[in-house]
């Protein structure tokens, strides 16, 4: 089981995939981190961007062996590669198909933003962007975008 945490400025007493906000890295659906301190930075900045609310951090279990269960469409993504970028740029443009029920990777932070958009305005080639990335730190997310994929959070 690992446990994993969600920042906001509201206390989640239920998941709500039709509350999320769209065109995020990964898609429309509820985004969590393995690292206590990102989420609790997440909430700070939520709860500024909103202006309202205060930060909040919820925590769940997840049992990590459902990644390799067939009964989900699981898509992980070990580190930057030209497949993530792709992926990331088309769900930011909404125009993904999204399919996955649960998908992991690296954090598209500000500084993986001003990559992909020196790329979109094509100051940089796909292969420069990805060099760019493989060299940053980059912490990883859990998108749970179904509620087959809800189902398997457990709050604490």
């Amino acid at each position: 089981m690992i446990t994993l945490y969600h920042g906001s400025n509201v206390k989640i007493e239920a998941i709500r995939l039709d509350l999320c906000s769209p065109y995020k890295d990964f898609g429309k659906g509820f985004y969590l981190t393995n690292i206590e301190e990102q989420a609790r930075q997440m909430a700070i900045r939520r709860t500024r961007i909103a202006g309202e609310g205060s930060p909040c951090v919820t925590a769940y279990t997840f049992d990590e062996r459902l990644l390799k269960d067939t009964t989900l469409q699981v898509k992980i993504f070990d580190k930057p590669s030209k497949e993530w970028a792709l992926f990331i740029l088309a769900n930011r443009k909404g125009m993904a198909e999204q399919h996955y029920d649960i998908v992991v990777g690296p954090i598209a932070d500000d500084g993986v933003a001003f990559q992909l958009e020196r790329y979109m305005r094509r100051m940089i080639t796909l292969d420069t962007l990805v060099e760019e990335l493989t060299y940053r730190k980059l912490n990883l997310q859990y998108f749970f975008g179904t509620e087959l994929s809800i189902s398997k959070l457990q709050k604490l």
